[in-house]
């Protein structure tokens, strides 16, 4: 109500403008509910009628981290309850005749944050072209550094090839400038990655849009002692060139490696408007180099002929089908190749990665590891969910993230959340292995999903790195004991 009078635009979350997180379990009844509700009209009713007052506009913006009980417990941790959340209040500001507002619906995963925003627009149109309001796009707690940008690339970038937002925020854990200049390169990207008028074939789509599941296919050998699809993790493929960098510092044991040579594959290459015929499901799969289609399109395009031919075999992903005279800038590669490959795995599609529009090949190999990660389908390194910092911060996020990660960084498979606030902290740092949520005086430190206990503000570096290797180890003997296990099953 302060900041209304100050500022043009503010924003509101609905999991805690008129409630506090508690991750109470309990049952509300239709009366109940509509009680709840009545009750949050009547908190946000009179922002509403300010920002009608004073001419001021209002972003809705949900958070993956942050949904309220109530939504929590009707609908759980879900896109649907995410948006419904939003909707909530839009209705209260439509009951007052106030429009003037957008719509955002943030995760730092990009896989639930794209679900959410298909979900809004379709959600949206079903009701009618009165409710066609701007969304801003985000992922929230991206990190900083590389994995941060393609993260954001992911998540935004996706949305914005399929015509969704109207405006951006990147969220890096380091000066806030910074995210202005990866904002102003991303939205650069677009129209070189898309191409509304392309002549494509109607096809019904090989995929859910709104709720991710990785695409049905057969295991093949994708290499001598690589297989991919099936249950494989997507696997990384690098041209002949890059193999030849490369091979000589290979070590035994390194996570990062190339898994097989683009040019010795068994590959089928086909142009995906044409119909496929394909002889057996253990072949790989591509589109053809040099099409005139954006490779999101053309891949799109190529599980949905697959579809349609009762085919369900594997399929290799590349970042690029064309190649301009110059290499492109680092910074440009690697958001196209984010928004290419990661918007593809997003939506289920890909067995096999390919990338060539960096030029370097060990840049070009650490980027395809990079996006698979961020996507969610492999981990070969930390996982860390970092906040930007702000007012509520009461620690310097941009030192303890990097000091944090300094002395973590090699442990393989763990998730870390380092937040900066009690707002959006606890539902981040629930689905952490090891969260810190600040809040005052104390840090709040979650393990395994749980609350565990509280640490000052002072020396608090060094316990949390105690508490995050004792994690890492007790996470290393589980598996250790699964794999064990699955060993003694099959004898």
């Amino acid at each position: 109500m302060e900041a209304v009078k100050w500022c043009e635009m503010v924003r509101v979350n609905p999991g805690n403008y008129a409630d506090s997180k508690k991750f109470d379990v309990r049952e509300y009844t239709d009366e109940e509910y509509a009680a709840e509700l009545a009750r949050i009209e009547e908190e946000f009713a009179p922002l509403v009628e300010e920002c009608k007052t004073r001419n001021r506009a209002l972003r809705i913006g949900t958070n993956h981290g942050s949904l309220s009980d109530r939504i929590m417990n009707r609908y759980g941790d879900t896109p649907l309850g995410m948006v419904e959340s939003a909707l909530e209040f839009a209705r209260i500001a439509r009951d007052r005749d106030f429009n003037n507002f957008k719509f955002s619906m943030k995760s730092s995963n990009p896989k639930v944050m794209i679900e959410c925003y298909r979900l809004l627009a379709a959600r949206l149109a079903e009701l009618g072209t009165d409710w066609n309001y701007p969304l801003h796009l985000g992922v929230t707690e991206a990190g900083d550094g590389e994995d941060g940008r393609i993260k954001s690339a992911i998540g935004i970038g996706s949305l914005l090839c399929d015509g969704l937002g109207d405006t951006i925020r990147v969220s890096l854990t380091e000066d806030s400038p910074n995210e202005i200049a990866v904002c102003n390169d991303l939205i650069a990207q677009i129209s070189e990655l898309t191409d509304p008028n392309a002549e494509v074939p109607e096809l019904r789509l090989a995929y859910d849009p709104f709720e991710f599941e990785r695409r049905d296919t057969p295991e093949i050998e994708l290499a001598e002692g690589v297989d991919c699809g099936g249950e494989q993790t997507i696997r990384v493929v690098v041209t002949q060139a890059a193999w030849d960098k490369l091979a000589p510092r290979i070590r035994p044991g390194d996570d990062v490696k190339p898994e097989a040579i683009y040019e010795e594959l068994n590959l089928l290459e086909v142009d995906p408007r044409e119909s496929i015929t394909v002889n057996c499901d253990t072949q790989l799969v591509t589109v053809k180099d040099d099409l005139d289609l954006p490779a999101i399109t053309a891949f799109r395009l190529l599980a949905g002929q697959l579809k349609a031919a009762g085919a369900s075999n594997p399929i290799l992903l590349k970042d690029c089908l064309t190649f301009g005279d110059t290499p492109l800038e680092p910074n440009v590669a690697l958001l196209r190749a984010a928004v290419v490959i990661g918007s593809l795995l997003c939506d289920g599609i890909g067995d096999a990665i390919l990338i060539r529009g960096e030029s370097g090949a060990g840049q070009s190999l650490r980027l395809a590891y990079n996006i698979l990660q961020a996507a969610g389908c492999r981990s070969f390194k930390t996982d860390y969910v970092a906040c930007p910092s702000c007012g509520r911060t009461l620690f310097d996020l941009q030192e303890v993230t990097t000091r944090i990660k300094t002395r973590t960084e090699h442990l393989k498979g763990v998730k870390i959340a380092i937040m900066g606030c009690i707002v959006n902290g606890p539902g981040e740092a629930r689905e952490a292995d090891v969260g810190l949520t600040g809040a005052s005086p104390n840090n709040l430190i979650y393990i395994s999903g749980e609350p565990d206990h509280k640490v000052s503000n002072q020396d608090f570096v060094d316990h949390l790195e105690s508490v995050i290797r004792d994690r890492a180890q007790a996470l290393e003997v589980a598996r250790s004991e699964r794999e064990a296990n699955i060993i003694s099953s099959t004898h």
